[in-house]
């Protein structure tokens, strides 16, 4: 008689199922892009920027490259790539630090100077480029440390910082949904909401294992 797969194992599914879907959606979205056009979806609220080269390449740059970090999770903390295919595991991350730190990273960090909704949303933006960028510059030194616990906390938070791309917009529908907020508020809020509870989140993750290997 089968066993009944543990709660480990259910929940890695879930898991990667969430991200899978999350990712189409992210997917679905960076396509409406196609063909390159100033109207598309988030451009509409940007006009007034369009005029600006530097904020036009770091926008086209950052919606054409910022998928393959969200991809890479893929790669990056599912058991089974780890154990079975650890070339791809590394081949996929040295391409997400890459990526993040020297490509993407930095157009969103242009981008954030440019966020609408003033300082606040601005400020908050620029604090999540500058994070994301940081937190994969330690992961990468952490890995040619070979310091592998510092490592995953590191990329953890990283990745954190990644998926600020998907919970923006879960903030962003889910506040329409229940208090509809004007435009610009709505757009202040979700600036912070977007990243600073994932990185909660991650930290009360990275204690929790920190604890646990302390245990006798």
């Amino acid at each position: 008689m089968p066993t009944k797969p543990k709660f480990a194992t259910i929940f890695t599914i879930l898991r990667f199922a969430a991200l899978a879907w999350f990712t189409w959606l992210m997917l679905r979205i960076t396509l409406e892009y196609f063909p390159i056009r100033d109207d598309a979806a988030f451009l509409q609220i940007k006009q007034q920027y369009l005029g600006i080269q530097l904020w036009r390449t770091a926008f086209w740059i950052h919606v054409f490259t910022s998928m393959l970090a969200l991809l890479a999770g893929f790669t990056q903390f599912f058991p089974t790539v780890l154990r079975r295919m650890p070339q791809i595991h590394r081949w996929m991350g040295r391409a997400y630090m890459i990526n993040v730190c020297f490509i993407t990273g930095p157009a969103s960090l242009v981008m954030a100077f440019y966020a609408n909704g003033g300082w606040s949303s601005r400020l908050a933006f620029i604090l999540l480029a500058v994070s994301w960028m940081f937190t994969s510059a330690l992961g990468w030194r952490t890995a040619l440390q070979r310091d592998w616990t510092r490592h995953r906390e590191w990329m953890l938070r990283s990745y954190a910082l990644t998926l600020s791309a998907i919970t923006l917009r879960v903030w962003k529908y889910s506040l329409v949904f229940l208090f509809e907020p004007r435009p610009m508020d709505l757009y202040r809020m979700v600036a912070w909401l977007g990243f600073v509870p994932n990185l909660l989140l991650v930290e009360w993750l990275i204690y929790r294992e920190s604890t646990a290997r302390l245990r006798p």
